[in-house]
């Protein structure tokens, strides 16, 4: 009889709508590799309490840990505290150490990578010495920081005037503070670094309407998708989330069943724009994309 294992996901920013996506994926995997699983996290940017709950977990006995690894260095020793209580420990969707922090694999974006396909795909929208507003829905977030600098690497040439601009994670209230920030800083283009504020980026274009700005950014939501179909967002890159709720539920359970090692994956960056986005949104509404 096959063992019922069990296992748990920490991360930070719980009430994100991308981890909505994450957990269908993380469920779905659970069902079919017959384990349990679920999902913790922080409603902030917080290491020290990612730290927290990943020493609860190891107490409570869990049998694998999927851990947002947002910093290089501060999770190191609470993986090897999980590691010699032989709780094996795969990253997902931010992985800062690239599998150095003594995680078995990890399954997240290739984070500037994915920040040069934004760039290189809005080019054609800009020319030299244009403004530029970027958002960030947290600050001191390493992934955010990791796409930015994706983005502006590819734009170098250009010369823009860049502003960087802090929403918070509510989509409403980022375009608000969005809006006041293009009153004092007129830019030819918004470009997001994650969901909320990519959201907030869009939501701000549609106020504006006629006098809106170029918006590009990064995920998918219900309101990012309307938002593509509408015009408002030229186009967001999406990092597949179900994926990244997938595939470390089936990692861990071979893992601990047959001794088949981890491998890290790229979780992509696939480009939505509205030619596409008929073809994601049914699955948006679902909470797969």
């Amino acid at each position: 009889m096959i063992k019922r294992l069990r296992f748990r996901f920490i991360t930070i920013a719980v009430g994100e709508e991308i981890f909505n996506v994450v957990r269908k994926g993380m469920n779905d995997a659970a069902a079919a590799m017959e384990v349990d699983v679920d999902l913790v996290g922080t409603r902030g940017v917080d290491s020290e309490e990612l730290v927290r709950l990943t020493r609860q977990a190891i107490a409570d006995g869990v049998d694998g840990i999927v851990l947002n690894i947002t910093e290089r260095d501060r999770f190191t020793e609470v993986i090897a505290d999980a590691k010699a209580r032989s709780i094996p420990v795969v990253g997902f969707n931010i992985d800062a150490g690239r599998g150095a922090s003594g995680n078995l694999s990890y399954v997240a974006q290739d984070l500037r990578a994915a920040g040069e396909t934004l760039g290189r795909r809005a080019r054609s929208a800009l020319t030299s010495g244009d403004r530029v507003i970027a958002t960030l829905h947290d600050d001191g977030v390493w992934a955010l920081e990791q796409r930015l600098v994706g983005i502006q690497s590819t734009l170098r040439d250009l010369d823009l005037q860049w502003k960087i601009v802090t929403t918070g994670q509510d989509p409403a209230r980022g375009a608000m503070v969005l809006t006041e920030a293009l009153a004092q800083f007129p830019a030819r283009a918004l470009f997001g670094t994650g969901q909320g504020d990519t959201e907030a980026c869009g939501l701000a274009a549609r106020v504006l309407k006629d006098a809106a700005p170029f918006v590009a950014g990064f995920d998918l939501s219900p309101g990012i998708v309307d938002l593509i179909a509408e015009g408002f967002i030229a186009f967001s890159i999406d990092q597949q989330p179900y994926v990244q709720g997938f595939y470390p539920v089936v990692q861990l359970a071979l893992y601990r069943r047959y001794g088949l090692m981890p491998s890290s994956m790229d979780a992509g960056a696939a480009v939505i724009d509205r030619s596409a986005v008929e073809s994601v949104r049914h699955f948006s509404h679902q909470a797969i994309r």
